[in-house]
């Protein structure tokens, strides 16, 4: 199994991913920084400058007004690094795993399972990978204009911007090895979302193809209609596993120290937040699998 594995490996996926991911994320970081900033922000929170009760929209405005138009890019280096690490190693292992499975014959279709076994497994592996990533992306996404110490669990700054660079080694110096991996059990309940959305699309693509068209499972799409099964299976992922990005994103919030995601649960629904559903659109058009 190692070696038919080790053979199926093609780099041309890894570097597939990585440009699909880079590019995708220089156009929606400004929706993703909203996303973020609306996560954490919960009614209870007593923190200056935080979005409680607004929108997408709003939340921009109130960006730009204090940090211009670059403070739209808050976080926008690691979450490029992030996101094109992420799918470049999960294309790279995904389509790795599907291949043995077939046995070489990419005409072969798989049962639903095996699509969300090679999903499930090519999504762990990418998380532990990249974690630190997405925690440093969330930190810096949630840099407000004024210092608010009483909450704190390491101190901000102002107006000044940090770098990545810089907030990994804040991470490391206040928080340590568990640090760089806030919000890593609720991410590896997260990674059902990409094994149920490649699930998904695979069936519907081979589905399609042989029922509609009586071509092989794996012939090729138009460009609509690979565009048409993306959103349809993305819709579907993010409708089913959305709560557990909130709950990931207020984990590796550093304004707020919790004792864990069932308290972060707990507070939400006694606050009638009921995992910010109501914002889960703004997810389906900015988020990236793996944060």
């Amino acid at each position: 199994m190692a070696s038919t594995f080790i053979d199926q490996i093609q780099w041309t996926n890894f570097a597939a991913g990585v440009a699909a991911g880079a590019a995708s994320t220089v156009v929606v970081h400004p929706l993703d920084l909203a996303k973020v900033r609306l996560q954490a922000d919960g009614s209870t929170s007593t923190l200056p400058n935080r979005t409680v009760g607004r929108g997408t929209f709003r939340t921009l405005i109130d960006v730009v007004k204090i940090r211009g138009l670059r403070g739209l890019y808050l976080g926008l280096t690691p979450n490029v690094i992030g996101a094109s690490g992420s799918w470049g190693l999960y294309f790279l292992l995904y389509a790795a795993l599907r291949s043995s499975l077939q046995k070489g014959d990419a005409t072969k279709p798989l049962a639903a399972l095996e699509y969300f076994g090679c999903g499930t497994l090519a999504g762990s592996l990418t998380l532990t990978v990249m974690n630190p990533i997405w925690v440093i992306k969330t930190r810096l996404c949630l840099q407000y204009e004024q210092p608010a110490s009483r909450h704190l669990v390491q101190p901000t700054i102002s107006l000044r911007t940090l770098s990545t660079w810089e907030a990994l080694i804040n991470l490391w110096r206040f928080e340590g090895i568990t640090g760089l991996y806030k919000g890593y059990l609720p991410g590896l309940v997260g990674v059902s979302h990409g094994a149920v959305q490649f699930m998904l699309y695979e069936k519907m693509r081979n589905a399609y193809n042989e029922r509609c068209r009586h071509r092989p499972v794996n012939a090729r799409l138009t460009s609509w209609e690979y565009f048409a099964f993306a959103c349809l299976s993305k819709l579907a992922a993010t409708s089913l596993t959305y709560p557990y990005q909130v709950v990931r994103t207020r984990l590796q919030d550093q304004h707020r120290q919790h004792r864990g995601a069932i308290q972060i649960i707990q507070t939400m629904y006694r606050f009638g937040q009921r995992f910010n559903v109501c914002e889960f659109n703004e997810a389906a058009h900015s988020e990236t699998q793996f944060e």
